[in-house]
């Protein structure tokens, strides 16, 4: 936006005391023939005179449209034949790699001999103050200030302009790296395998040129603005440093104050946009409440609440009836929960169990890709949810027949979790009710107990810690997936069917919150970036800019 504003008059105000640009052009004009006369350069094609209806906006007083070619003494490029060079020699051998915003850097120069250097140097004899456009590649555009005194070769990548005595270098600087002349260069950039910038292009381009002595305010006022933004830069480099050691010790702030949730979230709560102002600070954030909610640190325990060991046996017993009633195949006893699968102590009332004893069906889906249609029956797999959530513009649909027969060994229904066990590993959604859908690929199917809160169970195998160590049963084995065996396995803790209740609702309330912190982010970007589009575009009175 500042290289913009500049380029266009818009950066600092006019001073009518200053000789305008037109007699700016006419010294220009003087110097080149003199240098033409010298033999120093040769003399260019004359360009053709610029219609009113080529200038892309209005210039202040005192300025001028003019081609780079008429504001410069000479437009080239390096040798379009790539000389044998080594990495020791006489002459340096510069190349587009070496072309940086800060000037020529020379720790990957090559060299090449006396005779190379002085064919290539009697077409492109860059000086000291020489501008250095990279004009090849996928950098083009890239543009410096010559940093070297001593001579060197160029290749081709690399244009040379040679400034007049009657223009600012920095100035003309600013002008090739506005966002106005990358535009103009990039645009019908020509070459198939290598896209490029032509010397004629470059000749040809239009640029506003100002008087003189507002050349130097502008590079003046461009200067004390960027070395503001390096402020800034730096500033928000310390705090991106900063932000994950604040928000690890709030967090473990919240871990280690069981007794005291209330308070530790009321002053949470206090500093929150503070503390949470980017989208990797809420993902932080969401995945700190669900390890704490399934670890018991989240809302208090209530000693009147019947006990998660009572919980397990209404379980057992459900699972027996239905064992009777066909409705379930007995599975094989799983084996005793060892001291080394408990990671942390559990709250009084929680028990810890294996999920296959939670779960009356843990099933995975088909392994066949089903046909698509446009609509049909709903087909879940991993593109369909994400956050618990539906995805309504990702939901793909099948035929009749399709639904049957992927339906065959299993009807999903509404309160079964469905869990992605490739792809985006660990997502799960509820299917919700009155939604009538079979599996696609990469999923797999829970059905919970009816003893038992689904929400609840979704959370706990959703938890970074869940999906860390299901992960890690099969490191290294293709890509990252979790098998049925695994979660039928996994060990989590159980807590009261009454606390299950109260942890989803805090989650729920806290989901909500983090929810509106990334939308107040996603705002706060638009805003700006809307707002920085505006600034370049916009058009201020000379008073505005003083003020």
């Amino acid at each position: 936006m500042i290289l913009q504003l500049a380029v266009m008059g818009k950066l600092v105000p006019q001073d009518p005391a200053d000789e305008p640009a037109s007699v700016l052009l006419q010294r220009i004009a003087a110097e080149k023939d003199r240098l033409i006369r010298d033999g120093k350069i040769k003399r260019p094609k004359p360009l053709p005179a610029i219609r009113d209806d080529e200038k892309p906006f209005e210039l202040p007083q005192g300025w001028e449209w003019t081609h780079l070619g008429d504001a410069t003494n000479k437009i080239t490029d390096g040798t379009h034949h790539s000389p044998p060079n080594i990495n020791h020699g006489e002459f340096l051998y510069i190349t587009a790699k070496n072309i940086k915003a800060n000037g020529v850097l020379l720790h990957n120069a090559t060299y090449v001999s006396k005779e190379i250097h002085n064919e290539i140097y009697s077409r492109c004899d860059p000086e000291y103050g020489d501008l250095l456009y990279i004009k090849d590649g996928a950098t083009t555009g890239v543009v410096t200030i010559n940093n070297l005194t001593k001579p060197f070769s160029m290749l081709s990548s690399v244009a040379l302009l040679k400034i007049s005595r009657n223009i600012k270098n920095k100035f003309l600087l600013i002008l090739l790296r506005s966002p106005f002349f990358y535009e103009e260069m990039r645009s019908e950039m020509t070459g198939v395998a290598i896209t490029r910038v032509t010397l004629k292009k470059l000749n040809d381009a239009l640029i506003p040129l100002p008087p003189l002595a507002e050349q130097q305010r502008i590079v003046a006022k461009v200067d004390s603005l960027m070395a503001l933004c390096d402020k800034l830069e730096t500033l928000q480099q310390q705090r991106q440093q900063l932000d994950p050691i604040t928000h690890n010790a709030v967090l473990q702030s919240l871990a280690q104050t069981p007794d005291d949730l209330q308070r530790a979230w009321q002053r949470l709560n206090q500093h929150m946009t503070t503390l949470f102002h980017t989208p990797e600070s809420v993902k932080a954030l969401r995945e700190t409440i669900l390890q704490l909610a399934v670890m018991g640190k989240l809302v208090p325990q209530d000693p009147n609440d019947e006990p998660a060991a009572v919980l397990l046996q209404h379980i057992a017993a459900e699972k027996d009836r239905l064992i009777q009633e066909g409705k379930i195949k007995r599975q094989k006893p799983l084996p005793a929960i060892r001291d080394d699968e408990k990671p942390f102590e559990l709250p009084n009332g929680w028990e810890w169990v294996r999920l296959d004893d939670l779960f009356n069906i843990i099933v995975d889906c088909p392994h066949s890709t089903p046909k698509f249609i446009q609509n049909g029956f709903l087909s879940l797999d991993t593109n369909s949810f994400k956050d618990g959530k539906l995805i309504k513009h990702k939901l793909r649909y099948v035929s009749e027949n399709t639904y049957h027969e992927r339906n065959r060994r299993l009807t999903p229904e509404s309160g079964d979790i469905v869990l992605a066990r490739e792809g985006s590993v660990g997502e799960s959604i509820i299917i919700p009710d009155s939604v009538i859908c079979c599996l696609g690929q990469r999923v797999m199917l829970l059905r919970a107990s009816r003893k038992l809160i689904p929400e609840f169970l979704r959370m706990t195998i959703s938890s970074p810690k869940a999906l860390s160590d299901l992960l890690n049963l099969n490191k290294g084995i293709g890509a990252k997936h979790v098998n049925v065996s695994d979660i039928k396995n996994y060990v989590i803790a159980l807590p009261p069917l009454a606390e299950q209740q109260r942890i989803v609702a805090k989650v729920d309330s806290l989901m909500a919150l983090c929810d509106k912190l990334e939308t107040r982010l996603q705002a706060a970007r638009e805003t700006a970036g809307l707002f920085a589009a505006e600034a370049v575009n916009m058009t201020i009175s000379t008073a505005e800019v003083a003020a």
